[in-house]
């Protein structure tokens, strides 16, 4: 007799019609009657859960509804117009067979638990309804990222993971060596990396930008999306030792023509979403941030807003309200000054560009005040800054007197000079911080719920 297919929970509730099938999940709930049980199962492929309906005549009828919350189970039978309010469709189950069971010690019990304990069983939160909804719209914007640049002719590259670079200089990087930790070999009092596995020192990238440069000298308009590391301690709820990065760098641009990329990207993300993944959505607006969905629509329609760095700095001195961090002029944004901008000046999104040099990476083309750089940082309501780019400074001489100013060494970025030595041209870029997309888009408040398996100071379970 032929195996049935098994047919996804999400597929069999939009079913236009019933019929026979088989269901494979795990168990939510059990309601035990005297002459009726009902499951909920659910498979991952929706928020939503099929109540299976099981009768005392199915042959295993007593092991099936004693089953215990997270057991594992396969089920044919009768897909069924319910009764029930909130279903449409209920499976009469004629067969049932337990796959895995559970015992009452599996922690995913009925009652709600914090996030706080659910990433201490990172391995099962998955299952839970906040995660899977995190983990499907994570999975589909993935896919979005992909989607917006393919339609527009991107060339998608796969910057290393390994690098001898530090593209912020920031030192903020995990070393990656083979030598050993307790005797490394010594020259002149330090130790001999000319000994180690790459012949140098190298570490785990915190950018591909600069790589993504090289590629866009030659195929214009190009992409990376990979994971991205900082050996940085802090323990904030916006930062982590592993993320994920999205990196634009376009040719023959501007930072007009980067702002309105950056622009143009964050209205899809948003529209995707709201379009796309509706379920999770409205489950994030319940629960997770009242008013989510108002938010979206907003910004999916919004004028987009240009002021350049000094402006704001004009506009936050003005402020009829006290800041935790004074502003002058030279001084890094922070999250409340940004939020103050988007929120009560403009009520929107805002691009902030021109910035000071001294706070600016080295990569960021001068202006012609020789005080500010060409970059541009995207800031919108409740969260402040989502997107960070620049046009790329693309004059050798320029770029070679910027990196000696911020005190980086031109040894291993030869390659980098070069294609400002051969066929340069006007080049411009940004990053995202995915997870910090997903925070803004699901309404989570911690970057460690937005991310499979969270690596922060001290933890590396999983």
């Amino acid at each position: 007799m032929k195996k049935p297919q098994r047919t996804a929970i999400k597929q069999a509730l939009s079913a236009e019609q019933g019929g026979e099938l088989c269901v494979k999940g795990w168990v939510r709930s059990v309601r035990r009657g005297k002459d009726v049980s009902f499951i909920t199962l659910n498979d991952g492929s929706s928020f939503s859960s099929l109540q299976l309906v099981l009768s005392p005549e199915l042959p295993n009828y007593s092991l099936v509804s004693r089953l215990g919350t997270g057991a594992s189970l396969s089920a044919n039978g009768t897909l069924v117009e319910s009764p029930a309010a909130g279903q449409r469709w209920e499976l009469q189950v004629s067969e049932a067979q337990i796959l895995g069971a559970a015992d009452d010690s599996y922690p995913l019990q009925k009652k709600r638990h914090s996030f706080e304990f659910l990433r201490s069983i990172a391995h099962l939160r998955p299952r839970s309804n906040s995660f899977g909804a995190v983990f499907r719209m994570r999975s589909a914007l993935s896919f979005a990222v992909h989607q917006f640049f393919h339609e527009r002719g991107f060339l998608h590259v796969q910057t290393p993971i390994i690098t001898a670079n530090d593209c912020e200089g920031a030192g903020e990087m995990f070393r990656v060596t083979t030598l050993a930790a307790d005797q490394p070999p010594q020259q002149k009092g330090t130790v001999d990396w000319s000994q180690d596995f790459f012949g140098q020192r190298t570490g785990l990238t915190v950018s591909g930008q600069l790589q993504a440069e090289l590629f866009a000298t030659a195929f214009s308009d190009v992409y990376t999306f990979g994971p991205t590391f900082r050996a940085e301690n802090s323990n904030t709820s916006r930062h982590a030792a592993e993320f994920w990065m999205i990196e634009p760098e376009i040719a023959f641009a501007d930072l007009a023509d980067d702002c309105r990329l950056g622009e143009e990207f964050l209205r899809y993300m948003v529209t995707y979403a709201l379009e796309n993944c509706q379920e999770d959505l409205s489950f994030f607006n319940q629960r997770i941030e009242k008013g989510l969905l108002d938010k979206l629509e907003a910004l999916a329609g919004a004028e987009f807003r240009t002021i350049t760095y000094s402006e704001a700095v004009e506009l936050l001195l003005k402020a009829q309200q006290t800041f935790e961090f004074p502003v002058r002029w030279g001084c890094d944004l922070q999250s409340e000054h940004e939020r103050y901008l988007t929120e009560q000046v403009f009520n929107g999104p805002l691009f902030v560009v021109d910035y000071p040099k001294q706070i600016k990476a080295f990569y960021m083309r001068l202006n012609d005040d020789r005080k500010t750089v060409a970059a541009m940082d995207l800031l919108v309501p409740r969260v402040g800054e989502i997107i960070g780019g620049s046009q790329r400074e693309e004059r050798l001489d320029v770029l070679r007197a910027r990196m000696a100013e911020c005190g980086v060494a031109e040894e291993h970025l030869g390659w980098y000079l070069d294609i400002r030595r051969w066929g340069s041209c006007p080049h411009a870029g940004f990053g995202l911080g995915f997870e910090r997309l997903l925070m803004y888009l699901t309404g989570m408040e911690n970057i460690r719920d937005v991310i499979p398996f969270p690596r922060t100071p001290g933890h590396a379970e999983f």
